[in-house]
């Protein structure tokens, strides 16, 4: 037995569920599916019920305890009692669950000690007639059970828990990396679990893959899985490159290097105040933070508006002659514009270069205004008029403070923005929030790929 076929299976032995709790499982499940079919007969409703998602399909992985429950209506049903019948079959099987929002409405809550998440959706012929997104996970689960071996889906079981050990498993939007889907279908597509990272090692993205051979549509990802179910969706639409390249360095890490740890990382400790000083001393850097409230957002909304905000923000520095040198976000209570600058300060005056001579007009009104202005200038710089100018702010913290609502923010952020109600920490100042953000400075300061 080779060094990595005996990783593989001191893995496998703590990833791969128990037969006690594969029955617990089962049992649970069965009984939570005849309590939704008895909530069904007793509101007269005709729908039917299905447990779709890894604890069908027996890719999941050893102390997960997810059940998901689909209950499919009549395609005819109006969308508004879809979502109503949806809710009260819920809110009967889970008295004490709540409701959450996808694309429509549905309840989470618990059963046996399981997390449950019971889902309305339409009982469509093909995945190609869905009329909401859920729709198409039956037709997922039909098409996995179909080709998914017990080996198969042990292998299946080992990416997730690579997967997750290199911090690449997830379709949120914060994660942006792979789901439990397209890790399975990954697994199909090349034949196991070490097949995979064989062929990830060698990736040139853009890779494409069409396990159904009926691509309907072209898509600009670095990972294109199209949907067997679904000609045209890219099932690793979400995946980012950044995912892309962590999935190739871990790949080549792992066959070069066989070891467990890779599967299960250690937990970082997380920085103090003194931690974070003494990084900045060392690094010389200047940084600023710009703190508010978290707003009142699900993580799949809240992120793509804390990376929109970050994004505008480095900009904006950038544009106004700061150089970056990383940035991030965060979020708990509280949320994070975080960025690190090579300086912080800048002269006194800038430069600003107006039209070429001979535009004519424009170069005589450029010209003009500035003539009766206090600068240096204007004056001809090769073919163009310039001018050096008083610069309007000369710190990042001073940008931050007075211009932030000049840059692209996503929305909730933009209006927090224009209430006034944030912070700005420069240098020093941002150690503070080690007590809310001690793990993600610790990440920060000890970079790993």
């Amino acid at each position: 037995m080779s060094e990595f076929e005996a990783v593989v299976a001191r893995v496998r032995e703590r990833v791969d569920p128990t037969p006690s709790e594969r029955a617990e499982l089962r049992d649970a499940a069965d009984r939570l599916v005849a309590r939704t079919e008895d909530a069904l007969a007793d509101l007269g409703v005709e729908a039917d019920v299905m447990q779709v998602g890894s604890t069908a399909r027996g890719t999941w992985v050893r102390g997960d305890r997810d059940i998901d429950v689909f209950v499919r209506f009549d395609p005819e049903l109006p969308r508004e009692d879809l979502e109503e019948l949806g809710l009260e079959v819920g809110n009967r099987v889970l008295p004490d669950g709540h409701e959450e929002y996808a694309e429509h409405p549905y309840v989470k809550g618990t059963f046996e000690a399981y997390d449950v998440d019971l889902v309305p959706c339409y009982r469509v012929e093909s995945a190609t007639e869905i009329q909401s997104a859920v729709d198409r996970t039956p037709f997922h689960n039909v098409y996995l059970r179909e080709r998914l071996t017990d080996d198969l889906a042990a292998d299946v079981r080992l990416l997730k828990q690579f997967l997750k050990g290199i911090g690449a498993y997830g379709s949120d939007l914060r994660t942006q990396g792979f789901s439990g889907y397209l890790t399975e279908l990954l697994v199909l597509e090349y034949g196991g679990f070490r097949e995979v990272l064989t062929a990830a090692r060698d990736w040139q993205p853009p890779v494409e893959h069409d396990p159904a051979a009926h691509a309907a549509a072209t898509f600009d990802d670095p990972l294109v899985v199209i949907d067997p179910t679904d000609p045209e969706r890219n099932v690793a639409a979400v995946v980012s490159r950044e995912q892309v390249a962590r999935l190739q360095h871990y790949a080549r890490d792992l066959l070069d290097d066989p070891r467990e740890g890779v599967f299960f990382p250690t937990t970082r400790l997380a920085f103090d105040p003194t931690d974070v000083e003494s990084h900045l001393e060392r690094r010389g850097t200047n940084v600023l933070a710009v703190r508010f409230d978290a707003p009142d957002l699900v993580e799949d909304q809240l992120y793509p508006q804390l990376q929109r905000s970050r994004n505008g923000l480095v900009r904006g520095l950038e544009n106004a002659g700061f150089e970056v040198l990383r940035s991030a976000a965060w979020a708990d209570e509280s949320a994070v514009l975080f960025v690190e600058l090579t300086t912080a300060t800048l002269p006194a005056v800038e430069r600003h270069e107006g039209p070429p001579v001979h535009v004519g007009e424009h170069a005589t009104g450029f010209f003009e205004k500035y003539a009766e202005e206090d600068v240096y200038g204007p004056f001809l710089d090769g073919h163009r008029y310039v001018v050096e100018r008083e610069r309007d702010v000369r710190t990042a913290a001073g940008f931050a403070t007075e211009r932030l609502d000049e840059v692209a923010l996503g929305t909730r952020v933009a209006s927090i923005v224009e209430a006034g109600d944030y912070e700005v920490l420069a240098d020093a100042e941002v150690a503070s929030l080690a007590d809310e953000f001690g793990v993600e400075f610790a990440a920060y300061f000890d970079p790993i790929p």
